[in-house]
């Protein structure tokens, strides 16, 4: 089983656009097996975020059998899949009301 998780080639830019709006953003990428791939912090919220690239085709953004594991067996508030810049902001804007 891989360990190491990898980035989507629009993560870069979807941490850019967060911080650029306030948000602290830490990527838990190295993690591995499963573990969402950025953790977000904005307005007294924390919010997961799973990244995956929109450019790519749905079967290809499809969660790996790790990372269904890990979003069914987390007991916090939900995982939130993101495909772009704009996914982001709206759902880091709505976990952060």
């Amino acid at each position: 089983m891989k360990t190491r998780g990898r980035t989507d080639a629009n993560q870069t830019e979807i941490v850019r656009v967060l911080r650029s709006m306030g948000a602290s953003v830490t990527s838990l990428a190295s993690v591995g097996a499963g573990c969402p791939d950025l953790l977000v912090g904005f307005c007294g919220r924390t919010i997961l975020l799973e990244v995956k690239d929109g450019e790519k085709p749905p079967s290809a953004r499809a969660l790996t059998p790790a990372e269904k594991q890990w979003h069914e067996e987390w007991r916090g508030k939900r995982v939130v899949v993101v495909n772009n810049t704009t996914e982001a902001v709206m759902a880091v804007a709505k976990e952060g009301k």
